[in-house]
């Protein structure tokens, strides 16, 4: 017999002993007559909490895993704590889901629980993009929402993304107050599971519509498009809901020459031609950009499995397909779509574009030189979600972005929108094939306006509750004995955002950061040195992780420059990661 802690024991019985399925108690009874005690130690030492991206977690037994017992107590909760917000209404939400495994089940125990509390339900009768489940909250009228995802986590994974009434993803105090109302779930038998068909409609085409035309009344360059319809794009959606939306997107637009990867365009929660189905890993795009060398494509486009987030890949200097990074890829449609709406003469100061704190300075600098006021909020998109509804119907949004390859373009969606990235990125390379530039060539034409800005991320992955301990004494250790110089440069600012202030290491002066919608309590900690070098440290709000952003940058002379600059600033963030200790 294992040996556990009593709190422990007392789960593992509830689950052996309560109105659970016979399938997960025997899998339980293996776990523990195998002495399997590590595996049941992370599938019950905790409830899966919701964190920047809400619930989300591996599949299995346990309260600490994806499985018909949490996703229902997640959605009891909700639907308790939207009955309290929203007394007498005759409640509304829609929901979606992804091509992971088990997605569809979830969706559909989703869809029971709300039915089953009387609440309404619009149901995607199909896999769905996750911005097409956020414009359909706004679309619909909806209280609250639903998408069933892990974003571009491995295959084990999967998870459950709630939204309020404005299209966003839950943030304080909705989404403490519904995880409080989810803990209050004692038992499975106090979630109702009773499905009421009659409350359930089916969501189609239509929406698909009604999305797309919002997505492509944003262009800001038609005729361009017309005049470059022949630009070539090679585009993998990674076995992924991208496939629904993102051609039809471009087709509307007036993109005639899109090549499809065939070999991933099948959904599939497997991921067969994939280690890893994120579109910030390069092993992702691989056979896209063996597909666009063999047609000498001018674009490489791919969506992770839920078609939030996208990369990209052109051809640098060189000729060869590089791929960009998130910051690159988000500074660039800053770059375009300023300049676009100033030559447009549509920028009269009322507009705001949103960032995250770990996201490139380079986009508050192009936002200064168009006097266009730039907010940074907290790591994760509902915070710029939480900024579009606090100006909301005072100020224009123009865009948000986060270096974590996710961005949005205007307001009728309010999470990262991959789909409308793919249509502006198109955009974008087809006005500079019409000036006679490659997009690397605009790329390196912002650096020459703005300096150079080089950002890279340190990932660690602690797994366990033993890995999520040392990541909390890594953090400690960093508030005890933060960093005084970093590559020779001093130290001036540390920002800890667990207590809201900011300190001078050099003359020791403390002071409360200003007040700003999107910053709150949040366990990060950032270290800003005189010659412009930025160090974030932040552990993962969704993964056993804890990351480290680094941002450096230094004018560029000349184009001709570029890679001696980009290897200089490379050489520069290795050194600082080597100081931390962190290589």
């Amino acid at each position: 017999m294992v040996s556990v802690d009593n709190l422990l024991q007392q789960k593992i019985d509830t689950w052996l002993n309560g109105p659970y399925d016979e399938e997960s108690k025997a899998t339980i009874r293996q776990l523990v007559a195998e002495n399997r005690e590590a595996e049941l130690t992370d599938a019950f030492y905790r409830d899966l909490e919701f964190g920047t991206g809400g619930l989300r977690g591996v599949m299995g037994v346990g309260s600490n895993r994806m499985n018909k017992y949490t996703v229902g107590a997640a959605t009891q909760g909700l639907c308790n704590y939207l009955k309290k917000s929203f007394p007498g209404a005759e409640l509304k939400v829609a929901i979606a889901h992804d091509s992971r495994n088990r997605s569809p089940e979830f969706a559909r125990i989703t869809a029971d629980v709300f039915s089953a509390n009387g609440v309404r339900v619009f149901f995607f009768r199909e896999l769905r993009p996750t911005p097409a489940l956020s414009f359909a909250i706004r679309h619909l009228d909806c209280h609250s929402g639903v998408v069933i995802t892990a974003s571009h986590n491995p295959k084990e994974y999967n998870g459950y993304k709630a939204y309020w009434n404005d299209g966003a993803q839950m943030i304080a105090p909705h989404d403490k107050n519904t995880i409080r109302e989810v803990e209050a779930i004692r038992s499975a038998d106090e979630v109702n599971f009773n499905r009421r068909e009659d409350l359930i409609s089916y969501l189609g085409e239509e929406i698909d519509r009604a999305y797309l035309e919002k997505v492509l009344s944003l262009s800001l360059s038609r005729e361009v498009i017309a005049r470059q319809q022949d630009l070539k794009i090679v585009y993998t959606s990674l076995h992924g809901t991208g496939i629904t939306l993102v051609p039809q997107a471009l087709a509307q637009l007036g993109f005639r020459n899109v090549h499809v990867v065939a070999e991933q365009a099948v959904p599939d929660g497997n991921f067969p031609t994939v280690v890893y189905p994120n579109p910030e890993e390069k092993d992702a795009l691989r056979m896209a950009v063996e597909q666009a060398r063999q047609l000498d494509a001018d674009l490489v486009l791919a969506t992770d499995p839920d078609a939030d987030r996208v990369g990209i890949a052109v051809k640098n200097a060189r000729g060869e397909f590089q791929l960009l990074n998130g910051n690159q890829t988000a500074s660039i449609l800053v770059y375009y779509l300023l300049s676009a709406w100033q030559k447009a003469g549509k920028l009269d100061g009322n507009q705001y574009i949103v960032k995250t704190i770990v996201t490139t300075d380079l986009i508050d600098k192009i936002a200064l030189k168009n006097q266009v006021d730039c907010f940074n909020v907290l790591t994760g998109f509902k915070y710029i979600g939480a900024m579009m509804r606090e100006l909301e119907g005072r100020r224009t949004f123009i865009c948000g972005g986060e270096e974590s390859y996710g961005f949005l373009i205007g307001d009728f969606a309010r999470d990262k929108d991959a789909v409308a990235s793919c249509a502006f990125i198109a955009e974008v390379a087809a006005v500079a094939k019409d000036q006679g530039i490659s997009f690397f060539d605009m790329l390196t034409q912002m650096y020459l306006d703005f300096n150079f800005y080089y950002e890279k991320l340190t990932t660690l992955t602690k797994k366990g509750k033993s890995g999520a301990e040392e990541i909390q004494q890594m953090m400690a250790e960093l508030r005890r004995n933060p960093p005084q110089s970093l590559h020779g440069s001093p130290v001036l600012l540390v920002k800890d955002f667990s207590t809201l202030v900011e300190t001078n290491p050099q003359t020791n002066l403390h002071q409360p950061m200003a007040h700003q919608t999107g910053i709150e309590q949040s366990n990060v900690l950032q270290f800003c040195t005189a010659d412009g070098t930025k160090v974030s440290a932040r552990p993962s709000g969704t993964e056993p992780k804890i990351k480290f952003y680094f941002s450096v940058n230094e004018p560029l002379e000349r184009k001709e420059d570029f890679d001696a600059v980009l290897q200089k600033l490379d050489r520069k963030v290795d050194a600082v990661i080597a100081e931390l200790g962190l290589s």
